[in-house]
């Protein structure tokens, strides 16, 4: 069984994390699979976008216990180091729209891969937990880096230490998520984003994500900085010519993503 399934749908790669009898709970196997998946989709260049979603009832409910729990597993540190980081590292640095579509429970690591992504979407009924306070670990997969951008610090502070689930739309209200979709349109309503982000100028898309990725640790004189370089590189691209023409022609734009 492929513990991810994924196919291209109209420059979209669809990835579905599927090991749904353990609401997609990760191992090594799974962990790697969409770490190789992240390389082939950022390699591929008729990939101009990536959706995440989960199969069966759940997203993810972040790390397998059964696999930490056997002597013969890996050790914790290995799966933080080795399964974890490179997917959240992956995520932030693909110079491609990356769309979480959290199709029920993210719970743990599931939740922070989610909130990683460019954009995070969740269905009415799912829900968010940071619940590895509940069996005395730390939030891991980038979650203590993200989460208090995302909210606040008290707000993250509380979420992580008292391991609160959080619903669909508390998370929208929070702005720890874009938006949220009724369960019976979700996949067709989410998968739209990924559809209309792969027919933009992606490169320019692309090249906006270094950029927010740089803001987080950057001081304003560094950023400003940041922007003129990347927005030279963009006025140089086949799609800002293109934009510019259709838009003076008053016709459609045709983007190629470079």
């Amino acid at each position: 069984m492929s513990l991810i399934i994924s196919e291209i749908k109209d420059g979209v790669a669809i990835l579905r994390l599927n090991r749904p009898k353990v609401f997609n709970s990760f191992n090594k196997e799974m962990a790697l699979a969409l770490q190789n998946e992240l390389d082939a989709a950022e390699e591929n260049d008729n990939i101009r976008a990536i959706y995440i979603i989960g199969e069966g009832k759940a997203f993810c409910a972040g790390q397998d216990l059964q696999e930490v729990t056997d002597p013969n597993g890996p050790e914790l540190t290995s799966i933080v180091k080795e399964h974890y980081n490179p997917i959240i590292e992956r995520i932030r640095n693909i110079e491609k729209p990356i769309i979480g579509a959290v199709n029920g429970v993210a719970a743990g690591a599931g939740a922070n891969i989610a909130l990683a992504c460019d954009i995070c979407v969740a269905t009415e009924s799912a829900s968010f937990i940071q619940a590895f306070s509940k069996i005395g670990l730390i939030p891991d997969s980038g979650g203590t880096f993200f989460l208090p951008r995302l909210v606040g610090f008290q707000k993250a502070s509380a979420l992580m230490m008292l391991g609160d689930k959080v619903t669909a739309k508390e998370a929208e209200e929070l702005n720890m998520i874009y938006k949220v979709y009724s369960d019976e349109t979700f996949e067709e309503e989410s998968l739209k984003i990924a559809l209309k982000l792969a027919k933009m100028p992606t490169r320019g898309i692309g090249l906006t994500k270094r950029a927010l990725n740089v803001s987080l640790i950057s001081d304003l004189t560094t950023q400003l900085q940041t922007e003129e370089e990347l927005q030279t590189i963009a006025g140089k691209t086949h799609d800002y010519n293109e934009g510019v023409a259709a838009f003076l022609d008053k016709r459609k734009p045709e983007f190629k993503g470079n």
